[in-house]
């Protein structure tokens, strides 16, 4: 039994000649353009190139690019409240927009995150009482929201809601507004708001909390009705591997939900890992922290046995890289490529399944009426023969037509 059949549909072809006539007897290669499932990352190469200010930013952010586009179908473009939006009104809309539109034009399918978070949120909100505070987050989510509709149509609405009303490393405006109105109401509101916003939008809870006291709220907000679309899970595992025990506990405890699953925000060290007796991981700081030729070999066995695991489960939909490049969040070097833009085993690793072992490329020869039967994983392709060419979307088993133009 093949056991990633879920990821792969059946379709029964009839294939025409531009004049409408059956292609006969034709041999048509199909080449796989883009998966369904979402491979993603950080977006930070588009969002580097979209904020270049000299030739040399621009080549480097190109470069990198580059590289990640060799990898990824699926990128998340960050919209922390207090970076985007410094200012009351000042925000950094036409970069994001210029990265959004770049992206989209190469095909890549896009998130924002997040719409709503304690941290790396906008301290100018400190001045206003929790009801307006409350009014002005719900204004910021319908703001960009629909300004980035049919760009970004796929959002983190909020995240880290468990930690949210008890958190106190510092005095900040949302977790003011979690603890008056509690989670329940400040879910429902928020993702009121997003839905409002954008009625198709894919709408997403995110955390990195995966024990029972996640699962315990989200069940709490989908009883209260919250438009939830997917479950978002944070890994990052800068502390050693999960391991394939704990990584099938956990996709045990959000599958019985019967929603779709995102794992958000992964990361695996190719260096010395962080000591375990640190909770918060942001308390890790370090001028250096190097790749090591054994990490990143460490980092390539782990990258494929999760991505594995996750790929066989039929409930997940998405696995998003947190870091491309090493040194980025916390100096780790979680990234695929090297400090010097060079390939990690990672990248290596993770180019041969994506665009080998998991994508399809395949001819086929059409009967005397132009019938043909195909088998691929689910996605995007590209159809071509000597009659000419043509796009085809295998999404679902069944029949289908296409033609072929030259």
């Amino acid at each position: 039994m093949d056991a990633l059949s879920h990821r792969k549909a059946t379709a029964r072809l009839r294939i025409l000649k531009a004049d409408g006539q059956p292609a006969a007897q034709c041999r048509v290669q199909l080449d796989q353009q883009k998966q369904a499932f979402l491979f993603g990352c950080g977006a930070t190469p588009a969002e580097m190139l979209a904020h270049a200010r000299t030739e040399q930013q621009r080549r480097e952010a190109e470069q990198l690019l580059e590289k990640w586009l060799g990898l990824f179908n699926y990128g998340t473009l960050h919209f922390y409240w207090g970076r985007y939006e410094p200012q009351p009104g000042q925000t950094d809309r036409e970069p994001m927009m210029a990265a959004a539109r770049l992206l989209r034009e190469k095909g890549v399918t896009l998130k924002g995150h997040p719409l709503c978070w304690h941290t790396a949120c906008a301290n100018w909100l400190l001045q206003y009482g929790n009801e307006e505070i409350l009014r002005r987050q719900l204004a910021r989510i319908r703001r960009d929201v629909a300004d980035f509709r049919g760009l970004v149509d796929m959002w983190d609405v909020i995240n880290e809601v468990v930690i949210m009303p008890v958190f106190d490393k510092y005095d900040n405006p949302i977790t003011r507004i979690c603890q008056e109105y509690g989670r329940v109401r400040l879910v429902r509101e928020v993702f009121g708001a997003a839905r409002e916003a954008n009625p198709s939008a894919v709408l997403l809870i995110n955390d990195f909390e995966t024990g029972p006291a996640y699962a315990a709220m989200l069940a709490d907000l989908l009883d209260a009705g919250v438009p939830i679309t997917a479950i978002g899970i944070q890994s990052h595992q800068h502390q050693g591997y999960w391991g394939l025990e704990k990584l099938q506990r956990v996709l045990e405890r959000y599958a019985r939900f019967g929603l779709p699953i995102h794992f958000t925000e992964n990361t695996l060290i190719s260096g010395e890992l962080m000591p375990p007796h640190i909770v918060d991981l942001n308390d890790w700081q370090v001028d250096e922290w190097p790749t090591t030729p054994e990490g990143e070999e460490r980092q390539a066995r782990e990258v494929e046995e999760m991505y594995r695991t996750l790929f066989a489960h039929p409930l997940v939909e998405a696995i998003t890289a947190w870091d491309f490049t090493d040194r980025c969040w916390l100096n780790a070097p979680a990234g695929f490529l090297r400090r010097d833009g060079s390939e990690k085993p990672s990248y290596q690793v993770l180019r041969r399944l994506i665009h080998g072992e998991w994508e399809t490329h395949a001819a086929v020869v059409t009967d005397e009426n132009g019938f043909a039967e195909v088998t691929g994983f689910r996605g995007d392709y590209c159809l071509s023969s000597d009659e000419g060419a043509a796009r085809l979307q295998l999404t679902e088993d069944g029949m289908q037509t296409v033609t072929l133009r030259r």
